[in-house]
């Protein structure tokens, strides 16, 4: 297989629809970001991260907002008034509501589609009141693709900034890319070796909520990869959500708010491997544990744990818990989120 074959691999296991029920006004397109034998293609839809077009049932590559993960029964307050948000999972609102950021059209800013490091811009202004969040709010993200002088490997940046217009608001943003080093079709992520930065988590409930606003330790349970370990190893032991599999929020060592290294993932039967670098606080990994003879590209199926997930964010329902750093952003003020993936073969 050629080596951009098994790069295209690489980028999802799958990839969301293109703009179903999209306003004629607005078109959704394609974008290919291309450097050498790597390519990379997004879509203004949900500004996500592609490679074939595929129904999307799972949240296959796109960002994630207002407020990614879940907001405990789907209300927060604020300098003194409640919000009300829209309801989408069980009691409480996941993933922004059912029309959060990845389910709206991005407007293209800047494209270059070649060139030393090709890149793309997305644009969208999400309006005061929409799901029930307060204040107009202007996003971009922007994804870069470059590759290092001497060194067998290439990198996707993925670079968002979000600006608070008028109110005060809670923003918590991710990227929700599915990853398989083993390539498309070549079966689960069970065998990856992993690696995390991260000596504590915070222990989730039943609704994958952080009730107890603990962060504890990873020392002693299923959830410990300080030292590289199979990600199957230890599955059995973890209950994520109702099914058994990873879907845990992780606290990463160091100063917040500075690039450092998160993860590194390694495939031992091909040799490729992953390094993710970011300067949000927390990590999702989540392992697929939903997908369920799920269609996708090329006629292939998806069973769970076919891909995984390493979804860089803020502390989960930090709005509702005053014991974690704050993702409130005031007027005027600018939130930031880096993370770059890092592709070895």
């Amino acid at each position: 297989m050629a080596r951009r074959e098994l790069f295209l691999a690489l980028i999802c296991v799958a990839a969301s629809a293109l703009a179903a029920g999209a306003s004629a006004g607005r078109m959704v397109g394609v974008y290919e970001l291309k450097k050498g034998d790597f390519s990379v293609k997004v879509t203004n839809w949900g500004a996500t991260i592609i490679v074939e077009r595929v129904n999307d049932t799972s949240f296959f590559g796109p960002v994630a907002g207002r407020v990614a993960q879940r907001i405990a029964r789907g209300r927060f307050v604020l300098d003194g008034k409640v919000y009300h948000l829209a309801i989408n999972d069980g009691k409480n609102t996941l993933q922004g509501g059912g029309r959060g950021f990845h389910k709206v059209i991005w407007t293209v800013k800047e494209y270059v589609a070649g060139g030393d490091s090709p890149y793309i811009t997305l644009y969208y202004r999400s309006f005061d009141g929409e799901h029930g969040f307060p204040g107009n709010l202007d996003v971009h993200v922007t994804y870069r693709v470059s590759a290092s002088s001497g060194s067998p490997y290439y990198a996707l940046g993925v670079h968002t900034n979000a600006t608070a217009l008028d109110k005060a608001t809670p923003v918590n943003l991710l990227q929700h890319t599915y990853w398989n080093l083993a390539g498309h079709g070549h079966g689960d992520v069970l065998d990856h070796t992993l690696r995390l930065f991260a000596s504590r988590y915070t222990p989730l409930n039943a609704e994958m909520l952080p009730s107890s606003g603990r962060v504890a330790p990873v020392a002693g349970t299923p959830f410990d990869f300080r030292a590289p370990t199979p990600i199957g190893a230890r599955i059995r032991g973890v209950m994520g959500g109702r099914v058994v599999g990873y879907d845990a929020n992780y606290v990463f060592d160091g100063e917040e708010r500075m690039m450092r290294r998160v993860a590194h993932v390694r495939d031992g039967a091909s040799g490729r491997a992953l390094e993710l670098w970011g300067n949000q606080p927390c990590v999702q990994l989540y392992t697929a544990n939903w997908l369920n003879r799920t269609a996708g590209k090329g006629g292939e199926v998806y069973d769970r744990y076919a891909g995984f997930c390493l979804e860089m964010q803020g502390y989960p329902d930090a709005v509702n818990h005053p014991e974690f750093p704050s993702q409130i952003l005031r007027r005027g003020q600018v939130y930031r989120h880096d993370m770059v993936f890092k592709l070895s073969f």
